[in-house]
């Protein structure tokens, strides 16, 4: 199934950036009369009857629309910690949009070795993935925001609030994701993976102290990205 994306849906008329233009009118060779599938990244997939094929900029009729299509019964917001070599992290954005999530916060550790992050390809490569794996919601994406600062501006949330680390900490046991997941039917969660470093141990606190339940992800240690996506995963087969 071809999919195209917009953002410029109004009045009836879909319109085509020059980009998504190129690839209908040029690549693919779309004509006037010819229907086309476009997403709105807001969860809307558009049946479109094409009425201007130029290259520069595809105009079409829309013929009928469908809310939520392709979406998942919950909402899942995974703030990962950057990851030293960004493809890694691009990796785990691309396949967990194709799984399901709806939010990516790139947060910032005490042990992040990379604490500069753009967010503009990963945008565009959550854009790819969505029209890929058949969505048509595009996962936002958030500025970069410390560990601590995304603890403390979700604390009030009435979100399921896990956060997964390496280190044991006797007065406070990690459970697996599973037996959390298991156990609680919320339909928003909220999940904190940290850098190759791990979360250090201020860090942890603060998160149990605002309603963070910590979790593990089996016996194997993963990397970062890894964990985010066997997080994301766990998710997806229990709800």
């Amino acid at each position: 199934m071809e999919l195209f994306y917009s953002r410029d849906i109004a009045g009836g008329i879909c319109r085509l950036d020059q980009d998504e233009s190129v690839h209908c009118a040029k690549v693919l060779r779309h004509r006037t009369g010819d229907e086309i599938s476009v997403i709105d990244g807001c969860g809307t997939l558009y049946r479109c009857r094409i009425t201007t094929d130029s290259p520069k900029g595809v105009e079409a009729m829309v013929i009928s629309s469908e809310e939520g299509w392709g979406s998942h019964p919950y909402r899942l917001h995974m703030a990962v910690c950057p990851t030293k070599n960004n493809d890694r992290y691009e990796w785990f954005a691309e396949k967990a949009c194709e799984i399901g999530i709806d939010e990516v916060s790139p947060v910032i550790g005490e042990h992040s070795e990379r604490r500069v992050f753009k967010t503009s390809r990963i945008e565009k490569i959550l854009v790819s993935a969505a029209k890929q794996s058949l969505k048509g919601a595009v996962p936002t994406v958030n500025e970069p925001v410390s560990v601590k600062e995304f603890i403390k501006a979700h604390a009030d949330s009435s979100a399921l609030k896990l956060i997964a680390y390496c280190f044991e900490d006797e007065n406070t046991p990690r459970r697996s994701i599973k037996d959390v997941l298991a156990g609680n039917e919320s339909e928003e969660i909220v999940i904190l993976i940290g850098p190759e470093g791990d979360f250090s141990v201020a860090e942890a606190e603060l998160a149990m102290a605002n309603g963070f339940i910590p979790v593990h992800l089996g016996d194997s240690r993963l990397r970062t990205e890894t964990a985010a996506l066997a997080a994301v995963s766990a998710v997806y087969f229990c709800r």
